[in-house]
């Protein structure tokens, strides 16, 4: 690992706290307390097992394979053998969700599965990936999207392995919660004209309950969080796309061009048309 700087678990860290886009290492330690994060993590060991305990199932990661989860489910190392440093990678879950991954991929890991290769094949190739995302974390913004394109063809490979392969693709489920069912719910229908009722209605909860137990965990309202989702998909397809701004706004879920510019200038604090310019 080429990483001088490692991390461990920090047990005083608040409880869904944004990791943000990160690739780091990381020092291994039993963890008094499980981790609960709204990003999709990546774990890779080049040596020796990590143990998580998941909803009072036990889940071994084995080294040399590139492995994938949803980090909200409560995750909490139990056990490790013979692994001195290992990779951890943060995605956040609505960039990992704009990049329209096959539907069976990204409904397993949402459902709570750990995804992980099936054979060590691509281990050379993941410690030389995670290795240049090591060096480019730090290194501004084009170097992050730099790394973000890497992370999206590695993981849709991955899905394409997974896909073809004939024995499954994940260790272990759980039952959601409240709080992931709402989560869930949102993450699959952002892009639709969402009203208080249907989230409601989806989740079991009369809406003002929904709304008030999503913003005790998370800091932040379903509305506000909704926005979040559709701009960051509107990021990926103006970068990625000749789609016309106005197209984007209603693909997205935005009713009107003028709602589409102020939301997106409040998160990014530019406009769309300076936020193309700006990344090409």
């Amino acid at each position: 690992m080429n990483s001088e700087k490692c991390y461990s678990f920090d047990k005083s860290r608040e409880e869904f706290k944004p990791y943000g886009l990160t690739c780091e290492t990381w020092i291994p330690s039993i963890m008094p307390r499980c981790d609960k994060h709204n990003e999709i993590e990546i774990n890779y060991l080049p040596q020796g097992n990590i143990t998580y305990l998941r909803h009072n199932e036990k889940i071994t990661i084995p080294n040399k394979r590139f492995t994938i989860f949803w980090g909200l489910v409560p995750h909490q190392i139990i056990r490790y053998e013979n692994v001195d440093r290992y990779y951890v990678c943060t995605i956040p879950l609505a960039r990992f969700l704009s990049w329209n991954l096959p539907v069976q991929f990204v409904d397993n890991l949402l459902k709570g599965d750990i995804l992980y290769e099936k054979t060590n094949d691509y281990s050379q190739y993941d410690e030389f990936l995670l290795n240049n995302w090591l060096k480019d974390n730090d290194a501004g913004i084009q170097s992050s999207l730099i790394i973000l394109l890497e992370m999206q063809a590695r993981i849709i490979r991955m899905a394409h392995h997974l896909e073809s392969s004939d024995d499954g693709i994940a260790l272990a489920s759980y039952q959601t919660t409240l709080i992931e069912k709402i989560t869930i719910y949102l993450t699959k229908n952002y892009c639709n004209n969402i009203k208080a009722n249907d989230i409601g209605e989806a989740v079991g909860l009369h809406p003002d309950y929904a709304n008030y137990i999503f913003k005790k965990a998370f800091g932040t309202t379903i509305t506000d969080y909704i926005a979040e989702l559709r701009i960051a998909h509107a990021q990926r397809k103006l970068l990625t796309t000749d789609m016309s701004i106005t197209d984007i706004a209603y693909e997205c879920g935005f009713n009107t061009i003028a709602r589409f510019n102020a939301t997106f200038f409040k998160k990014i604090r530019c406009t769309p048309r300076e936020y193309k310019k700006l990344m090409k």
